[in-house]
């Protein structure tokens, strides 16, 4: 992979990527800045994201598919839960929020970590504020993170779709924004919304 300035010569950008290994980066711009940094942290999980993007658009007609919709999101926006506690695990499947982050912050803080793969999530957090969510991924602390998550990619089916990713409002792990050491931080559904969907995430 080499990092290179826009083209501009295709307008397939994930297609161009997979064909030259150049990932077209603006100078100056942060959010090509995380996108760079992810591909360092995460060099499977971001290659594989590019080897389905690009065999899939020649398959859509122009129109993008949900499988596609679930690699965009998680490139943006996903992340991996490392936690070998299945009951914390547990929390965030059910969307139980408070549970999670205010009655077992203290587990949280010593089992559970949050490894952020999304770099437009990345940029968020230049200025975090309320309502910062990813789409995650539980995955085997004692593994290699990058390569699960690759893996996990590689077997989705043809019909993939964003509900397979669980929710996670990382903006609420204990002590990362200066409100959430106050009880009723957590009371408020318009960021920490109750179960809604079928979201598993699962390894």
């Amino acid at each position: 992979m080499r990092f290179v300035p826009p083209s501009g010569a295709d307008p397939y950008y994930e297609i161009h990527l997979f064909d030259t290994g150049q990932v077209q980066t603006r100078a100056g711009n942060r959010h090509d800045l995380f996108n760079a940094l992810c591909w360092l942290a995460f060099p499977r999980t971001k290659a594989r994201i590019n080897a389905l993007h690009a065999a899939e658009i020649p398959r859509e007609g122009g129109r993008r598919g949900r499988l596609r919709d679930l690699l965009t999101i998680f490139d943006e926006g996903g992340a991996l839960v490392l936690c070998a506690d299945e009951g914390l695990n547990a929390l965030i499947r059910e969307c139980r929020w408070k549970t999670l982050f205010w009655e077992q912050r203290a587990r949280v803080r010593a089992e559970m970590r949050f490894a952020v793969l999304g770099h437009a999530v990345l940029e968020q957090a230049l200025a975090p504020w309320p309502g910062i969510t990813c789409k995650v991924l539980f995955v085997d602390p004692a593994r290699d993170p990058d390569a699960q998550a690759a893996d996990w990619l590689a077997r989705l089916p043809a019909d993939a779709s964003p509900r397979l990713l669980a929710p996670l409002p990382v903006f609420g792990y204990p002590g990362w924004l200066p409100d959430s050491d106050a009880s009723a931080f957590y009371d408020d559904a318009r960021f920490f919304r109750p179960l809604g969907g079928s979201a598993s995430g699962t390894r």
